[in-house]
């Protein structure tokens, strides 16, 4: 069977490389390998020249800077994990779709935030909200990743009924880190019943990971306000990309606008199983 890979946005920034760092360190805590990804769009009207032609255009500086952000995104990486095995890959077409389905088949897709570049379609600001909301595996967007460890994954919990793959995930995610896991609920109209659906839900999880010491919270507020409050003291907020409509709470792509916007660290968005 292959070993499926966890694959990594670059655009040369710092935010793209702290992501590279981000994904290195979690291929190895995970025993995969990691693949690099770049993109650079050439439009119709900005072909690459001839071979014979000595001279560099829009097209062959777009294709120039994406190879050196690969390049130095692979030595970034390899200084982090020297035992790693990497790979590199670059792309052509729209960054954001290019890298969102450069995805398909991975375990995780990471990006950075958001990305400098001398052509804005190459940033990694736009990439990291398309890829949040529509790969096919789960994404990581990296916010102001530091080597900080707290020993806490908080995932998000929606509706306690359509949540299994945003809680397989971070169960997986805790274990994986030997980290405590918090199960946040919050609500904007009352629900009684909130907290004694959760709890129950947590039992039936602790037996699939009994390893792992499972809590939650359950709060009245914003629910981006308050993900993006807790992530300052988590290595890494999990949400649910998809859920059951409600008008009574946020969509789901608003609440992971909100949180991956304002978070203070990692995030990733599970789509459903």
């Amino acid at each position: 069977m292959t070993t499926k890979p966890i694959v990594a946005g670059a655009d040369g920034s710092a935010e793209s490389l702290r992501a590279v760092e981000w994904a290195a360190r979690e291929a190895t805590l995970r025993g995969v390998p990691l693949r690099i990804v770049s993109a650079a769009e050439i439009l119709p009207r900005m072909t690459l020249p001839p071979h014979s032609v000595d001279f560099e255009t829009v097209a062959t500086s777009i294709s120039k800077d994406r190879d050196q952000a690969l390049a130095a995104a692979a030595q970034a990486a390899a200084d982090m994990a020297p035992a790693l095995l990497i790979d590199t890959d670059p792309l052509d077409g729209p960054p954001a779709q290019a890298v969102t389905h450069s995805g398909s088949g991975a375990l995780m897709l990471v990006v950075g935030s958001r990305g400098l570049s001398a052509f804005a379609a190459m940033t990694l600001g736009s990439v990291s909200r398309y890829a949040a909301l529509h790969a096919s595996c789960p994404v990581v967007v990296v916010r102001e990743e530091t080597m900080a460890t707290h020993r806490l994954v908080v995932v998000g919990i929606r509706d306690p009924e359509d949540c299994a793959a945003a809680l397989a995930f971070a169960f997986e995610e805790a274990q994986l880190r030997k980290a405590r896991l918090l199960a946040v609920h919050v609500w904007q109209s009352p629900d009684p019943q909130a907290a004694g659906e959760l709890d129950d839900l947590l039992n039936d999880w602790r037996g699939k990971y009994p390893g792992v010491d499972a809590s939650q919270h359950v709060v009245h507020g914003h629910p981006g306000g308050v993900l993006a409050g807790l992530s300052a003291s988590a290595d890494l907020v999990v949400l649910g990309r998809h859920g059951r409509s409600d008008r009574t709470l946020p969509g789901p792509a608003r609440v992971i606008h909100a949180v991956v916007n304002h978070a203070h660290g990692p995030v990733a968005t599970v789509p459903p199983a």
